[in-house]
């Protein structure tokens, strides 16, 4: 009698620990073969070929615009360096320089966050190339109880917050956050 009650409650236990896994959604994985969208925190670099006063670091707001000399406001937020760099010449075309070459670039992109069973939680810089283990070594590593399989991960894409849950060799990408999970046993 013992022994199909322990069956019982080990397979009970199994399915509730498999109902609260999340894989990472089809976009999650398609928005890392797309072109970089600008966001709050990112700051561009603006070249204006001979036109030593324009050219310059902007960073994009937290409404998603930069401020450019003589245009004003320029949408930044959701758009690639090359969307933002032809509607900068389109603008400055307009009644300001003749026939402008603008080049747009990314300085610095937004942080990224890692939280849970590591080291020293918090927001750390994101640089081109960065995976989720190398994001968690960053932070300090994996605390003694923390589950190092997979991690959870949040990501905006194309304004809507996703989470799903990813191996630690997979890609990262600007404003994620990192969520190290306890592991049961």
């Amino acid at each position: 009698m013992k022994r199909p009650f322990v069956n019982a409650l080990l397979a009970a236990l199994l399915l509730a620990g498999c109902s609260s896994y999340r894989p990472a959604p089809a976009a999650f994985h398609e928005a890392l073969d797309q072109p970089y969208r600008l966001g709050a925190g990112d700051r561009i670099r603006v070249t204006v070929f001979e036109q030593e006063g324009l050219t310059n670091t902007y960073a994009v707001d937290q409404s998603g615009y930069i401020a450019f000399p003589l245009v004003g406001s320029v949408p930044a937020r959701g758009h690639s360096a090359q969307e933002v760099e032809a509607t900068l010449a389109a603008r400055l075309r307009e009644g300001y320089l003749r026939d402008p070459d603008v080049s747009v670039e990314v300085d610095r992109y937004r942080p990224i966050f890692v939280m849970g069973e590591v080291g020293a939680a918090g927001q750390y810089s994101y640089v081109p190339g960065l995976t989720v283990q190398k994001a968690i070594a960053v932070a300090g590593g994996f605390s003694p109880r923390a589950n190092q399989a997979n991690v959870d991960i949040t990501r905006d894409i194309n304004g809507k917050v996703m989470t799903g849950r990813v191996l630690t060799s997979d890609p990262l990408l600007p404003g994620d956050t990192i969520y190290v999970r306890e592991r049961l046993f």
